[in-house]
């Protein structure tokens, strides 16, 4: 596997972020993005990613969720990413909107996403989201994590 690209398994992960959970201070203000202008700054989600996130958000069920993507500490190479459908917003969140998906990445992932393409792989060899990122100096080798 190149340096950069994780593989992140397709099921859910529960949020052990308790960062989220603070209130937002009144007037405060949420960065969107459209995808068009996005790919210097936030990722890049690949038509069969967004696709395949539509699908399990759709088998939730939920109205107001989300794609949220982050890195956490974690991993034998330092970071590890985290996606999963969250129905929060909460202030400096980059925002970005895939063929009605909507993206967010909170403001402490974003110097670390910043150009990373998210894919959806669907093979005999592996079933997953796949993130390519220019910004890791390399992974583990099982590709889970990332420096």
């Amino acid at each position: 596997m190149r340096p950069g690209n994780g593989y992140v398994d397709g099921r859910a992960s529960d949020n052990s972020d308790d960062r989220h959970e603070a209130a937002e201070p009144i007037g405060s203000q949420h960065m969107t993005v459209s995808a068009e202008t996005s790919t210097q700054q936030g990722v890049v989600l690949t038509d069969a990613a967004a696709e395949k996130a539509k699908g399990l958000l759709d088998q939730q069920g939920e109205e107001g969720l989300a794609l949220r993507v982050q890195v956490q500490p974690g991993g034998c190479s330092g970071l590890i990413y985290q996606l999963y459908f969250d129905d929060r917003e909460v202030d400096g969140d980059l925002v970005q909107h895939f063929n009605g998906l909507n993206v967010r990445v909170d403001r402490m992932s974003v110097p670390y996403l910043s150009g990373a393409t998210i894919d959806f792989v669907d093979s005999i060899e592996k079933q997953g989201f796949t993130i390519d990122n220019p910004n890791a100096g390399g992974s583990c080798a099982c590709g889970d994590s990332f420096h």
